[in-house]
């Protein structure tokens, strides 16, 4: 074992079809859903290293597959919100936000058996430019928050590496940001994505020790249809694609040798131990 720091696997339950910013919404017969069968392979690799992780659940596909919260909590694994229609904050107004939120919190706690304190937006479009959306966050009970991404482009590249407090009128909310690799070009999107499947493993690793040196958690993010390198995808622009999906790889790989060389908990647990330290 590397390291003793404790850090996190965090999945973002969505399907192929799930892509923020499109013009019209696919329609996708229940016979293309995959995100059922990539959800149990992840199950399955993450049983075979012990590790339990943080499943950020689309309300709509908890909906629509209501036994899949169940067997990701029973599984030992925390349930935290992705939100329900996959729509970007930037696109909702506070009440329509608060609306989601507490549609997709009783779809999940009602499925899991646990009460939910964790959320990410789509597409990382939660930020300094939404305050009002951490205050609701922390009004309707959340703990914390993994949607400020330190990049350009979806997120803020001069923004906080590690967790760190967001003061709210009655409080705050821990952020916890996803992993990236500072560098003479800016920030790299080492910790997920496509980034995590073409940035060399050496790259990653040592990107994780240097954090968990300097005590602080590495946040790696998947989503299950990386698992499926021959699975369906939209008719995109080539950038856009690139971005949604990236190559045609499958991540179980790395994540195999990830879960080898270093600790992993859930993002709950880590905030539990900062609130009683």
């Amino acid at each position: 074992m590397q390291t003793q720091t404790v850090n996190s696997l965090t999945v973002d339950v969505e399907d192929w079809f799930h892509i923020c910013g499109l013009e019209l919404e696919p329609k996708i017969a229940a016979a293309d859903w995959r995100v059922r069968s990539n959800v149990e392979k992840l199950l399955l690799l993450l049983a075979k290293h012990n590790v339990r992780a943080t499943f950020f659940v689309l309300g709509c596909v908890a909906e629509a597959l209501p036994e899949l919260v169940t067997q990701i909590a029973l599984a030992g694994h925390e349930i935290a919100s992705h939100g329900y229609s996959h729509r970007m904050v930037s696109e909702l107004d506070p009440r329509r936000f608060r609306d989601e939120l507490r549609h997709t919190a009783d779809i999940l706690e009602r499925q899991s058996g646990q009460k939910t304190v964790g959320f990410r937006a789509p597409q990382w479009s939660l930020s300094a430019a939404s305050p009002w959306a951490f205050e609701i966050l922390h009004d309707e009970g959340y703990r914390y928050d993994s949607s400020c991404n330190p990049l350009p482009f979806v997120g803020n590249p001069a923004g906080l590496r590690t967790p760190f407090k967001i003061s709210v009128a009655r409080g705050f909310i821990w952020e916890i940001p996803p992993m990236v690799t500072p560098s003479l070009l800016g920030n790299l999107p080492t910790g997920g994505g496509w980034g995590f499947r073409v940035f060399p493993q050496r790259m990653i690793h040592e990107s994780i020790r240097k954090l968990n040196k300097a005590g602080s958690p590495a946040v790696i993010f998947l989503h299950p249809r990386e698992l499926d390198p021959s699975g369906l995808r939209l008719r995109l622009k080539p950038l856009k694609k690139f971005a949604a999906y990236g190559p045609r790889s499958d991540v179980s790989g790395r994540l195999d040798t990830l879960m080898r060389r270093f600790r992993f908990g859930t993002l709950r647990e880590m905030v539990d131990k900062w609130e009683s330290a």
